[in-house]
């Protein structure tokens, strides 16, 4: 073999180990691409999604904030209403205790109540005697139905009426000096015990309005949500 064949097959096999050089280096470039985008995907997959948990964090943060602000305009709103609603009763509760005066001015009117609210007393107490307490400028008149009184008590349940003891010690308040006064007061009426204290029956005028709006509040506060929503 001389020099020429020698020189050829050293050029074929630098050929040959540059080619399979060049192949490698491609290989290795061509994978480290891939691995560069797989782990550029993974660190934006890791990206996106941290910044969809902070997006749903801070979302449901604003929609709890939402919510503890709704409820508390709604609760100041209900309790602005029932306030509404309960000033609107006290107005009503008010001028009915306004109206009950005009009723003690009525002398005939009141007598007649008088005696009612007497017999009533009574028949709630079922005592052979009773003490029977009221205002002392109502004790004049109260004297004189006291009779008329255990007479209807009579005729109503067919038996003997119970023995009546005015006080004469202790007295009803008066009615009241005005309209924003804050003393005792009474607007008519009776107070009836048994003979030994034990049991009291408060049948005044007051005490049955109190009774009476008691009783008819739902519907009072029906009427007035009516109202309300027309």
């Amino acid at each position: 073999m001389n020099d020429a064949d020698v020189s050829r097959q050293i050029q074929q096999m630098v050929r040959f180990i540059r080619q399979e050089a060049e192949e490698k280096a491609n290989e290795i470039s061509v994978s480290a691409e891939e691995e560069f985008n797989i782990e550029k995907m993974q660190l934006f997959e890791a990206e996106k999604k941290k910044i969809k948990q902070e997006y749903e964090r801070k979302s449901k943060q604003a929609e709890a904030r939402r919510k503890i602000e709704y409820s508390m305009q709604l609760n100041a709103a209900r309790i602005q209403f029932l306030q509404a609603q309960d000033d609107a009763v006290n107005a009503m509760k008010e001028a009915a205790s306004k109206e009950l005066l005009n009723v003690s001015n009525d002398k005939n009117k009141y007598r007649t109540v008088l005696k009612g609210l007497i017999v009533q007393s009574m028949l709630r107490l079922n005592e052979k005697a009773v003490l029977l307490r009221c205002r002392e400028m109502d004790r004049k008149l109260v004297e004189s139905i006291v009779e008329e009184a255990k007479k209807e008590f009579a005729e109503k349940t067919k038996r003997q009426a119970p023995k009546i003891t005015m006080d004469d010690k202790v007295f009803l308040p008066p009615p009241p000096k005005s309209a924003d006064s804050h003393e005792p007061s009474c607007s008519g009426g009776v107070v009836v015990a048994s003979q030994d204290g034990k049991i009291v029956l408060e049948n005044t005028l007051d005490a049955r309005l109190n009774v009476a709006f008691r009783q008819n509040l739902p519907e009072i506060r029906k009427r007035l949500l009516g109202k309300v929503g027309v």
